[in-house]
């Protein structure tokens, strides 16, 4: 890392919802925040669910989101990379966002090394034991075939069809989804799914200090072991929080412009 400079991550945006006008309030202050961080950002990535629902048909991608792609694009030709990990709401995002925004897209977790530190990046979601529904489903809308298939509806059933399925489940899942947030702040944080996981990945590779993490929708620091910790990034819904990594600390900070 050059000196002064700084490596910013941010997660789970879900632009789209809960409707196209309060979106764009969230995508307009998203914005700001790009401008903030692009002064001294030496990297940004963003760990997923960009959009709350997104697929790229071989001529078409969804309405919208102008501004943001603008953005992303002018940031990516000032030279300052920006690396992206689909979530589970833009599983479907495929090669337009490399090609026309150049940003560059990642499906597997990454490990990365700033400086004396190593990250180990990734969404989070469907890591560590159980939660074998949700895996399914993740299997089902990850085969080609049923790509292949959605394709073929015209894309304004298909936007729909997919923006009604995202919505509903978003905000159907906020029980299920503030019932594991309990789960990974109580006290048996060692028993969480993705504590679990950490502890697996660390017995391969014993030198990572910090597991970035989106997904959850909540913004914490947890030791996993010596000098090592597991990170929830929040989310730009009602958090707007974001992780700072100075090549020395890493922070989780709340814009407020």
């Amino acid at each position: 890392m050059n000196q002064g400079k700084k490596i910013y991550f941010a997660s789970d945006f879900h632009f789209g919802i809960p409707d196209r006008e309060s979106s764009a309030v969230r995508e307009a202050k998203f914005i700001r925040w790009l401008d903030f961080v692009k002064n001294d950002a030496a990297e940004i990535f963003l760990m997923g669910d960009l959009f709350d629902f997104w697929f790229e048909y071989k001529t078409v991608v969804p309405k919208g989101y102008v501004r943001l792609l603008g953005k992303l694009s002018e940031i990516v030709d000032s030279g300052i990379p920006i690396l992206f990990f689909r979530g589970n709401h833009d599983m479907w995002a495929f090669d337009y966002l490399e090609k026309e925004v150049g940003i560059k897209l990642y499906r597997k977790p990454l490990i990365r090394d700033f400086g004396s530190k190593r990250f180990f990046l990734s969404h989070g979601d469907g890591l560590g034991p159980g939660d074998h529904g949700y895996k399914l489903i993740k299997y089902v809308f990850e085969r080609k075939i049923n790509q292949f298939l959605f394709n073929w509806l015209h894309p304004d059933i298909g936007t729909r069809l997919g923006l009604y399925w995202s919505r509903k489940s978003r905000w159907a899942n906020l029980i299920r989804e503030a019932k594991e947030k309990e789960a990974l702040i109580e006290p048996d944080f060692d028993e969480a799914r993705l504590a679990v996981y950490c502890r697996k990945v660390l017995q391969q590779d014993s030198e990572i200090n910090y597991f970035i993490f989106g997904h959850w929708h909540i913004s914490n620091i947890h030791p996993i072991a010596p000098d090592s910790f597991y990170i929830h990034l929040g989310d730009w819904i009602t958090l707007f929080t974001y992780g700072v990594f100075d090549g020395n600390d890493f922070e989780i900070k709340t814009f407020e412009l």
